[in-house]
Formats: structure tokens, sequence, C-alpha cells
């Protein structure tokens, strides 16, 4: 995760838009894997280490879940394939301990965590939001986390910094999908850093009480 200043962006270097449509295809389940969450053969349902503490949070509202095992099978997670099966049949081979996140950049306190560090990071709370893919389809998630902001703040960014970067995981021996060029790897996103400051932006570790 890097936080940016802005800098002159030259007409080609912008995203051509059929891999910008195709990048937020992907980003529907980006922020479960930047913690390692909900990964891994689905066959085990629930399988995942159950969180202790999670509070209720004012974010939810009254409609139906969907069920857990539509929402870790039915995914868009390029780095496995890019059937919406894929994920589940071949993310086993993904280790998420070790698993450790960095921010660096423009910020006065550069930052590591790993993920057992992550989760005592912040109070973790349930939010149930409704997440709407481009394609048309939605679900609605009990995630559970905490504002991005608390990561952020201490890192302390600087009076520069404009943008957040986020770069993901680039491990073909893991991710068989990166041993093919359906996308320039490592995938990168961004917010802008008032967006990633936002008390609705999360930082999700986990989702249904799990990690």
């Amino acid at each position: 995760m890097l936080i940016r200043h802005p800098d002159t962006l030259l007409p080609s270097e912008i995203t051509p838009p059929e891999i910008y449509r195709a990048r937020r295809r992907f980003m529907q389940g980006i922020g479960a894997l930047a913690a390692g969450t909900a990964l891994g053969t689905m066959d085990d349902a629930h399988a995942g280490l159950k969180l202790d503490g999670v509070r209720a949070s004012a974010y939810k509202f009254d409609e139906a879940r969907t069920p857990f095992k539509d929402v870790t099978t039915y995914n868009n997670f390029y780095e496995f394939g890019t059937g919406k099966g894929d994920p589940a049949e071949n993310a086993g081979s993904l280790r998420t301990r070790p698993w450790t996140l960095a921010i660096e950049g423009e910020v006065r306190k550069p930052k590591t965590w790993d993920i057992d560090a992550l989760l005592k990071l912040a109070p973790l709370e349930e939010r149930v939001y409704r997440m709407r893919c481009v394609e048309g389809w939605s679900m609605v998630i009990p995630w559970v986390g905490f504002s991005l902001a608390e990561l952020l703040r201490r890192a302390e960014p600087t009076g520069k910094a404009r943008y957040v970067e986020f770069v993901s995981l680039n491990d073909p021996k893991q991710m068989p999908g990166q041993r093919t060029r359906v996308l320039d790897w490592p995938y990168v996103e961004g917010l802008r850093l008032d967006e990633a400051m936002h008390p609705l932006t999360l930082m999700a570790v986990g989702l249904y009480g799990e990690v």
C-alpha cells in the first residue's frame, strides 16, 4: 500500500476502458484478498478462524444476507482463474500465514503488519454492506473489519499525500491465474486519500464472523 502525491498524467498512461472494466469486475473481492480472508477450498464450509469480540456496527440494514456458500464460491479473483467458481477451486494453494501488509511512500512512519497484528489493530466490527458489481449482480455481506482510516493514521500521511495505491500480492506459484496475461500483474487499484479516510471505507479482515 503506497500513499502517493499527484504526478502529471500523460494520455498514454490512461487505462483503456476495456481494461478498466475488467479490473473493476476483479475489484469485487479485493478487500477480502488484502487480508487473505475467505480463501481456500470451500468444500469445507465455514473453515475459517472464528473471531471473538466482534461488535455490531451502525452500518447495517434489514435485508436478507447472501448465503455464506454463495459469497465464497461466486467470485472474481483473476489470480485463480477467470471463472466465478475458479477461486473456490484453486485458492487452496494460497498461504494466508505468514501474511503482511505494508504502508510506505508519502508517510512519516512507514509501517508493516502481519495478519495477526492487523486483527488486533483496532476493535473489530461487523458491517453489513450491499456490494454491487458492474456485471449487474449484487450481494449483501456481513463484513468484519475496521475503518481503513485507523490503519492509515498510524502511518501519518504527509501533507503531500493525495492518493492511496493498493498493490496486491504477485506470486504465480501460489496464484495460477498470474501465470496468464489476463491482467498486468500485480493488480493495482487506488483511492483518493479523502475517500480512503472516509469512515465507510472498510479494511475487511473477514466475513460472517470469520477470518
